[in-house]
Formats: C-alpha cells, sequence, structure tokens
C-alpha cells in the first residue's frame, strides 16, 4: 500500500468534458499525479515477460498506480482491451474491463440485473423478428418504447404511441438489420427518471431528471432538467443492488417510479457529472479518487 500521492491515468477521448476536468482537479486537489490519456494515443505490447502499454511518442505507462475509465459507446472494444492490459500489468482499474463490457450490453445488463432479482419494465427482444405482432403484444401493446442496442444519451430510443407506429418503427430497424429492444411504456412516470450516482457501494447522490416539453426522454443530454431529489431507502437499495449486479465500482443507475415500484431501466459505467454534480452541489468527483485512496492507500493515522 503507498503512503504518498497516487500516479493515475484518466482513459478518455476529450479533456475538455466537464467530467474529465473535474476528476483531474479532484485528483490533485487530494496531492495525486494525474495525466490525461487520450484512448486513441494508448497503444501496447503483449509479451510474456515484458508486456508493456506506450503512449504516444513512446512514454511507458507501466508505473500507473490506477486508471479512471470514461469511455464513450464507440471506444468500448479498444479501450476494454487497453484495460485488460492495465489489469494484467497489477494497475487498478476503478472500473474493470469485463464490468464495463458487459454494461454497454444492454441486453446482457438486463438479464443480469433480473438474475439478481431487480426488477425491470418488460422488454422483449429478436433479431429481426417475423412475429413483430406478437413482440408488441409481449411487452402489453402500444404505447411502447423501441430502443436501438447500440444508443446511448437517449439516441437510439423511439416512443411509439400507436400499434401501427409501433410496427412501422420496427420494421424499419429490421430492414437496417439493427439489433432492438421493445419495452413496456410507464406512463405514469411522466417522462421523469431517476439517476442515482453510486461510488464504491454507496449513493453519493441522485437526481430527478425531467424530460423537455414534448419530449419523453429525460436525459439531461436530450434537454432534459435536473433537481435534487430525496430517494427512498427502496431506491437506494436497488442502486446499490443493480452496481454491485454488474460489478461497477463507479455507476449511474437509472430508476423509474411505476405504479408496481421501482424499475431499473439501465446502468452506466461513465456516468456524466455534470448535470449531479450542479444539481446537487456534491464533489462526486472527489468521492471516486477516494475510492482509489480507499484500494491503494495506508489510512491516515488519527
Amino acid at each position: 500500500m503507498r503512503t504518498g500521492g497516487l500516479k493515475i491515468g484518466l482513459l478518455a477521448s476529450n479533456p475538455d468534458l466537464y467530467s474529465n476536468r473535474r476528476i483531474i482537479e479532484a485528483a490533485e486537489a487530494r496531492g495525486h499525479e494525474i495525466q490525461f490519456l487520450n484512448i486513441k494515443n494508448c497503444y501496447m505490447k503483449l509479451d510474456a515477460t515484458t508486456p508493456e502499454i506506450h503512449y504516444r511518442g513512446g512514454r511507458i505507462l507501466n508505473d500507473l498506480d490506477a486508471v479512471i475509465p470514461r469511455i464513450r459507446p464507440s471506444k468500448t472494444f479498444y479501450a476494454c482491451t487497453l484495460l485488460r492490459q492495465f489489469e494484467s500489468l497489477g494497475i487498478y482499474c476503478l472500473n474493470t474491463s469485463t464490468a464495463i463490457a458487459q454494461s454497454r450490453d444492454k441486453l446482457r445488463s438486463l438479464q443480469l440485473l433480473l438474475d439478481n432479482g431487480l426488477d425491470i419494465p418488460t422488454t422483449g427482444f429478436a433479431n429481426s423478428p417475423l412475429d413483430t405482432g406478437d413482440l408488441i403484444d409481449m411487452v402489453g401493446g402500444a404505447p411502447l418504447i423501441i430502443k436501438l442496442l447500440e444508443g446511448t444519451q437517449g439516441t437510439g430510443v423511439v416512443l411509439a404511441e400507436t400499434r401501427k407506429a409501433a410496427d412501422s418503427v420496427i420494421n424499419a430497424f429490421k430492414s437496417l438489420n439493427a439489433n432492438i429492444l421493445v419495452q413496456e411504456f410507464i406512463k405514469e412516470s411522466s417522462g421523469k427518471d431517476l439517476r442515482c450516482f453510486v461510488v464504491d457501494g454507496k449513493v453519493v447522490a441522485s437526481i430527478q431528471r425531467t424530460a423537455a416539453v414534448g419530449e419523453f426522454r429525460a436525459n439531461i443530454h436530450q434537454g432534459g432538467r435536473a433537481e435534487l431529489v430525496k430517494i427512498t431507502p427502496e431506491e437506494k437499495r436497488i442502486a446499490i443492488k443493480a452496481a454491485k449486479a454488474m460489478d461497477l465500482k463507479v455507476a449511474g443507475v437509472d430508476l423509474i417510479r411505476s405504479n408496481k415500484g421501482p424499475l431499473l431501466l439501465e446502468v452506466n459505467s461513465s456516468p456524466g457529472l455534470q448535470g449531479i454534480e450542479t444539481a446537487t452541489n456534491e464533489d462526486i468527483a472527489g468521492r471516486m479518487i477516494m475510492a482509489i485512496e480507499r484500494q491503494l492507500m495506508k489510512p491516515k493515522e488519527a
């Protein structure tokens, strides 16, 4: 265990994003050395005796103590390959390659959540279904939500208000050979959802996101509004259990309030900090750095 400051790498794509700037600020404020590592500028040497990770210009990164992955979906494959190499070198990754990869697979993540006794909206999945009508009936008919498996931040999500619209959208996606989920529409949620930010097995902040007028998606990137919310003990328990089920040390857990209780929408392995830090005034970036300290540093004497 280390007693001095740590050497931390922030593995991401854009150093100017709010979340990445805040993580760098928080690490430096706590006395650590942190460097931004652009995913595309990292490359690796696979070797039985001297495996290495290099950065543009030939700098070797094997001396890092920890890596904080902030991975956009389009970079998942290569970034997880890099993380596996860091892990094999004994470098602590705040979220592991396995946890990130399974969280990015929407279908796999829903199956994992169900396996752990967590409730989700009724969901159907098919590969170019001929039985579109049965798929629609399976989730309770229209209105229903149709999601592209590869979508993120609210993109690739469609609300089909009528059966005819659902049939048209499913068939359109089908013609593109796209993988889609269909999901029951929780009308009583009224365009609102909860984002619970979990760090190291604790909910450190929660917000309610409300969709913009005329929009059903509450994502901040789709114009949603964030505000501080007090979640129930049950919602807190579900959020913690969901992050644990996905094996994520840092997770944004999205819940929806329904007539049958809280339902899980998804678990995000690189949740944004701006909306939740602004709404709650919590130093979540600092909590992420403290999670690394707990893992790698000797506790200070009282």
